[in-house]
């Protein structure tokens, strides 16, 4: 099925969640924020929130500095 994952057309499997998605993706969860149809999602929901058809995929990396 295909999804937007930060503005770009993205092919999951049906049944992913925003957990395996993160892990398909290589990111470091710790420093993530993740918007679902805009709507943040906290990381202990990750595992429970199936994506679906057309859902639209936010994920914003932390990052320090100053």
């Amino acid at each position: 099925m295909q999804i937007r994952l930060n503005g770009e057309t993205k092919e999951v499997a049906d049944g992913t969640t925003l957990q395996r998605l993160v892990e398909q993706l290589s990111l470091a969860p710790d420093r993530l924020a993740v918007e679902l149809n805009c709507e943040v999602i906290r990381r202990t929901d990750w595992p429970r929130v199936t994506l679906f058809e057309g859902d639209r995929v936010e994920i914003v990396h932390f990052v320090g500095g100053g």
